[in-house]
């Protein structure tokens, strides 16, 4: 049962005021220098301050509109009696950061709670939009337990090329593929590329940015309807002026994080992300989410909450249809609501508005059920994040049924082993690479600490000589990750990684595997006492880094199945506001 949620008494004296309450010295000093900007002096009387953290770069395109966006969240905080003051943090772009964005989701993290922790905010409105700031900011934001809402950019309209729909990563790879198996010319591939991205927002699959945007509405940490709204509709910056208004109120109840981010918000947001057939990243930001507020979730409650879930929502990569048309029918609260018809939603988890997740969306209408199915013909009947084992993987792996090919689910095969990322490149269109579509193809190396950072590069690209016979999927298996745009019968996130000497480092190229979904299944057919012996005589082919931040990532990072969090910053909430200096 959700613990009922009581209000703080109003009015009282807030965390700025330790800033800007009274006229001392220090305080005179905090106020005086802001009034540099214009001010005036009673916005300094003890009403909510709220930082706007935004998340805006030039560099992170998903998110170059929210300059606009955060204008409107400070006229919501304007109009409900708040003071508004937009501050910049770490936004790291899953298009544009090497090695990988993932790299930088716990330095990012880390900056944002140290923002929110030394700077003088009662609350904070989280804009974010690309793969890693959604997940940064609500872990900066659980761990501080300051009260905290989401509003993202939303994604961008949907792509056309000849009349086909396409999808943002989606057709990037599918295209990808066609040029290499020469059913496509690199001028056409050229050609499709202004058709893929052409407006604001983020990615218009169900990729990860949507599947975090769905995850923050489902875990309560957003207002209903938020996920789904396209980043150019007016209904967008409707939402942003609304989210301004409900933090001022949030920060008056003293709503935080920790009333929100419940195991019940967690198990809501695991059966929403196999409704939607989001992506497997989704599984290490709620793994690390759930160990900054100290909740004990595992890959096991990932299995075992999502595993009898039906896929409903027919959108790409796993279905049809684009985001656009997923708003149209009436986006997540119209999940949510089948969801809770169901049984497999807790209707009584709070959410910022200070209701009930059912409350919000019982009356929720499903307007095109091509787009978001019936329970009884949907996508897959068990989507969900397929979490599997055995001497491959005894940490665990996880597979996406909805964006597998069925007759892949259960299949034995020969190994064909990438040593590492570069070994791939070098050698995946060499015509004398010995591989046909019965083998699996097997890389290492590019797990949190061997890439490093965890990159996605899970989704391996077939041989060209496969692609001509039009075989389009393969089985993949690694410690890396796959875009939320991808598909395929790829197995990620193998735990232990190979780095650190987990069994996925001793696979040999013609060593056979068995992989059986239906009953999470990953095994290596090599006998145990040969698996030690590799593992005994193996050494680290990856030098720890020499210094600086990839050094302390390296030093500190936790495996997939945990979340891939730094160990130092699990269950570390509510830490005190140090004392002022000056």
């Amino acid at each position: 049962m959700t613990r009922p949620f009581t209000p703080a008494p109003w009015p009282r004296k807030l965390r700025s005021q330790h800033w800007y309450g009274g006229n001392s010295r220090d305080t005179i000093y905090h106020r005086g220098w802001l009034k540099n900007q214009g001010y005036p002096h009673d916005l300094f009387d003890g009403r909510p301050v709220i930082g706007i953290l935004n998340t805006w770069s030039d560099l992170t395109p998903c998110n170059g509109h929210l300059r606009e966006l955060a204008e409107k969240v400070k006229a919501g905080v304007w109009e409900a009696g708040g003071f508004p003051l937009e501050v910049p943090v770490f936004s790291a772009s899953e298009n544009s950061y090497r090695p990988t964005a993932m790299m930088y989701r716990n330095l990012a993290a880390m900056a944002v709670e140290e923002a929110m922790r030394g700077q003088p905010i009662d609350g904070a409105v989280l804009l974010v939009g690309c793969d890693k700031t959604t997940p940064s900011l609500l872990m900066g934001a659980a761990s501080t337990d300051i009260p905290s809402i989401v509003v993202t950019g939303g994604p961008m309209l949907n792509g056309w090329f000849r009349g086909e729909r396409i999808g943002s990563g989606t057709h990037l790879w599918k295209f990808s593929e066609a040029v290499k198996a020469g059913e496509m010319t690199q001028a056409e591939f050229l050609e499709a590329e202004a058709s893929m991205s052409r407006s604001s927002g983020t990615c218009n699959t169900m990729g990860t940015a949507s599947t975090m945007a769905s995850m923050a509405e489902a875990l309560g940490m957003a207002l209903s309807g938020n996920a789904a709204i396209p980043a150019v509709d007016s209904r967008r910056r409707v939402m942003a002026q609304l989210t301004g208004r409900r933090i001022v109120q949030m920060v008056r109840d003293d709503l935080k994080p920790s009333d929100i981010l419940t195991r019940a918000a967690f198990g809501n947001a695991i059966r929403t992300n196999g409704a939607i057939g989001g992506s497997t990243n989704a599984v290490i930001h709620l793994l690390a989410l759930a160990g900054r507020v100290g909740i004990d979730l595992t890959l096991d409650d990932w299995d075992r909450l999502g595993r009898d879930v039906p896929t409903i929502v027919n959108l790409m990569p796993s279905g049809r249809y684009l985001m656009e048309e997923f708003f149209y029918a009436g986006g997540l609260p119209a999940v949510l609501q089948r969801l809770g018809e169901a049984g497999l939603l807790d209707r009584e988890a709070l959410t910022v508005s200070g209701r009930t997740i059912w409350e919000e969306v019982r009356e929720a209408r499903n307007w095109n059920e091509d787009v978001i199915l019936p329970a009884d013909r949907p996508l897959t009947e068990q989507g969900g994040i397929a979490v599997l084992r055995g001497n491959l993987a005894p940490g665990g792996a996880v597979l996406k049924p909805s964006a597998a090919s069925p007759h892949l689910l259960v299949h034995r095969g020969r190994a064909v082993v990438f040593e590492d990322i570069d070994d791939y490149k070098a050698r995946i269109e060499d015509e004398a690479l010995d591989i046909d579509e019965t083998c699996i193809m097997v890389l290492k190396m590019c797990g949190p600490r061997g890439y490093p950072g965890m990159a996605e590069v899970g989704n391996m690209g077939l041989p060209p000589k496969v692609l001509r016979k039009g075989i389009t999927d393969m089985v993949r298996i690694s410690d890396a990750r796959m875009s939320g745009t991808a598909y395929g019968t790829v197995v990620l996130h193998a735990s232990p990684e190979a780095a650190r000497g987990g069994p996925l480092a001793v696979v040999r190229d013609g060593d056979m595997i068995e992989l059986d979904v239906p009953n999470r299944r990953l095994h290596l057919d090599v006998p145990e006492t040969e698996i030690a012996r590799r593992l005994a005589d193996w050494r680290n082919p990856a030098p720890r880094p020499p210094g600086g931040y990839a050094q302390l990532f390296h030093d500190h990072v936790e495996g997939a199945e945990t979340g891939a969090d730094f160990d130092f910053l699990r269950g570390c909430r509510g830490r005190e506001v140090g004392k002022d200096s000056h």
